[in-house]
């Protein structure tokens, strides 16, 4: 069933070339039927036998569903069964490469030849997803990212668990929350977790080229100089490495380095202030494929390094037109000088029996001296102290009294939690920080951030100071 056909019974070089403009790769056989009839490709009557014929499949796979006990099943149900049949026709079909080589298939092929054809490609994507999973799980990074940890240990096992070719081919059947510095979020099912899984692949195999060290300390930096906790945020660890990697050739380092320091960060801003984007384009050119050149780069994350130039290319001639490259090349931040001990320690946390039992007492106190009292004589832990605000066993001014009570650092460490979106988006000045009404869910944070707001503005600023010299990666409770 070759070219040949193409050109026989048929005719379709004759009526014209498909447009493929119109077809979708989520929904590739619809498309290709809605494009034949349109363009002439396909009768009215070839149309009614194809669709009867994916109906038969569907009433088969109804049966299969309800194992004999019915021939119906809910309106969802039935939806979901057609999507997952089309979703295997689709995966032949689309492999056949050429849309006219596709029609004519459709044209000549039994439907149910096409997909079983289709549940057999579909298979074997499924078994080439887990082996690369086992792949990915064995070459995992050892960086503290929850996301990248909860993708990969629950997120991409709760897929090979529960995904079927046969009733849930078209479904991905898990939540992916660690992006991808390119994505094609167009393909659904195995074909996008395959997919998924052979870019992350690659994404691990770039960054383990490079020091450990240097890279928990790249994360370190961008949590700093982004004002957030990159352990809990969603950001790409590859991008940041590779874009690390090409500035740290343009900085006179070698291919293997990602260290970035203070002077060499300066003599690269001055640099890519005064380029054009064409010249910004021609220079990181230059530097990736040094860099490619350099390390043992195979030609499969050569291509995915080369998909990402543009993007680093569009934010450096952004950035140097608006806030500079702070954001973009990830410079050595040093803590600051003073150093913070964190005075609520974890090993003072309670048990989550002695934690319980400590919460009944405080709401049968009566009186809030009393209740203070207990707090106080009980609670040396921050775990423990926000166990106890967030189980609103306090009321009113109760929470006043316990602000009151901190110290300044100990306030810092409650406003880097209650005002983290803040800290993010607005410049570090936590007394104009504080004239914003913001919405609180929660009554403690509420008050907490009357009681800053309360402070005179001497206070809130050696508040801000330590707020300043407090990183996220040293609060181990949150």
């Amino acid at each position: 069933m070759g070219s040949e056909n193409v050109n026989g019974k048929h005719g379709l070089t004759q009526r014209g070339s498909i447009r493929k403009s119109r077809l979708q790769r989520n929904q590739y056989t619809v498309s290709l039927m809605n494009e034949g009839f349109q363009a002439g490709f396909l009768t009215s009557r070839e149309m009614m036998r194809i669709q009867h014929a994916f109906m038969q499949i569907l009433q088969e796979l109804i049966k299969k569903y309800t194992r004999g006990e019915s021939t119906s099943v809910s309106t969802d149900t039935a939806e979901s069964l057609l999507t997952s049949i089309m979703y295997a026709a689709d995966a032949y079909l689309f492999g056949c490469g050429e849309p006219e080589l596709a029609m004519t298939y459709l044209q000549t092929m039994d439907i149910r030849q096409i997909y079983e054809r289709g549940l057999e490609k579909v298979n074997e994507c499924f078994i080439e997803t887990r082996q690369l999973y086992k792949e990915i799980i064995s070459n995992k990074l050892e960086v503290p990212v929850d996301a990248y940890h909860m993708t990969i240990d629950e997120s991409l096992p709760v897929f090979l668990r529960r995904y079927g070719v046969i009733f849930d081919a078209h479904n991905t059947m898990a939540s992916i929350d660690y992006p991808l510095a390119i994505d094609d979020m167009r393909l659904q099912g195995v074909f996008y977790m395959k997919q998924y899984m052979e870019r992350l692949k690659l994404e691990n195999e770039f960054c383990a080229m490079f020091d450990p060290e240097e890279l928990l300390n790249l994360l370190v930096y961008y949590g700093r100089v982004c004002r957030f906790d990159y352990r809990i945020e969603l950001f790409n660890i590859f991008e940041l490495v590779l874009n690390n990697a090409i500035f740290s050739i343009l900085s006179g380092g070698d291919a293997g380095g990602i260290r970035i320091s203070a002077v060499q960060y300066k003599r690269l801003e001055q640099r890519f202030m005064g380029l054009s984007r064409p010249q910004i384009r021609s220079v990181i050119t230059e530097a990736m494929e040094s860099l490619q050149h350099e390390l043992p780069i195979r030609p499969e994350l050569k291509r995915y390094m080369d998909g990402c130039k543009e993007e680093l290319v569009q934010r450096v001639a952004n950035n140097t037109q608006i806030s500079g490259l702070e954001t973009v090349i990830i410079a050595e931040r040093e803590a600051k000088a003073t150093s913070m001990i964190i005075s609520f320690s974890e090993d003072d946390r309670m048990s989550d029996i002695e934690l319980r039992k400590l919460l009944h007492k405080v709401m049968a106190c009566e009186g809030k001296e009393e209740k203070m009292g207990l707090i106080f004589s009980k609670v040396h832990s921050l775990h423990d102290y926000l166990d106890l605000l967030e189980a609103e066993c306090l009321y009113g001014e109760e929470y006043d009294v316990l602000f009151q009570t901190f110290g300044d650092m100990e306030l810092a460490i409650l406003a880097k939690i209650v005002l983290y979106e803040e800290l993010r988006s607005e410049s570090f000045d936590l007394p104009s920080i504080l004239l914003h009404n913001t919405e609180y869910t929660m009554e403690w944070q509420m008050h907490f951030v009357r009681c800053l707001q309360g402070l005179s503005r001497k206070r809130q600023q050696a508040v801000e100071r330590y707020m300043d010299e407090i990183d996220y990666e040293q609060m181990k409770f949150y």
